[in-house]
């Protein structure tokens, strides 16, 4: 697939399925592209529509599935984009750190594929902002779901989601405690989850 240039070009790339729930159109919007006025499309259409299809399936259809509606913050970006968004200090790092992140359509210093997705889960946010433990919802994704790094921040519990074809299954956060222990077997912590609902696959 071409770059797409043209507004029916960019149609037939947005229509493009990602999965059950997802759609390629879903990952475009970014508020720095808006701003600034850049388009935010990708170099490596193929490329980004390979790495979509496995972070959703492989990871927001599940979550979609278990806990309702998965509302997409931000994702895809291209790398006019992330370097305007490091530019300005709009919270980018720099391109070289971002491929295979944010952005999709390049592969990263070594050579490979990944995608990232920052997220809400409102079933989740909500309990979050009635006192709930991030962690709970830490544990629970690395106890049930293939991802290579999760980063939890303070506003609504939104999270940064990563799939990499070589996962590094690493967790931080800016929400306090930020420290979290995931060595040990899965399901070692599964209390802090005990109430949650039952995992659905999509």
């Amino acid at each position: 697939m071409q770059k797409p240039e043209t507004v029916k070009a960019l149609e037939e790339f947005g229509r493009e399925r990602l999965s059950k729930s997802f759609f390629m159109r879903d990952f475009l919007f970014s508020d720095i592209a808006t701003i600034y006025g850049i388009p935010n499309t990708p170099d490596n259409p193929d490329l980004a529509i390979e790495v979509g299809r496995h972070l959703c399936v492989e990871l927001l259809e599940p979550l979609n599935t278990t806990f309702g509606r998965v509302a997409i913050r931000s994702a895809y970006r291209s790398s006019a984009v992330n370097q305007k968004g490091n530019d300005e200090g709009d919270n980018c790092a720099k391109n070289e750190s971002n491929y295979a992140g944010h952005i999709w359509d390049h592969l990263d210093k070594k050579g490979q594929k990944g995608a990232t997705a920052c997220v809400v889960v409102p079933w989740f946010a909500d309990r979050y902002d009635a006192g709930a433990d991030w962690r709970a919802m830490a544990y629970w994704i690395h106890d049930h779901l293939p991802y290579s790094e999760l980063q939890f921040f303070p506003k609504l519990a939104a999270f940064n989601i990563s799939w990499h074809e070589s996962p590094k299954r690493k967790i931080t956060s800016y929400i306090e405690p930020r420290k979290i222990d995931i060595s040990g077997p899965i399901g070692a912590r599964a209390d802090l989850y005990a109430d949650f609902p039952k995992f659905r696959k999509a």
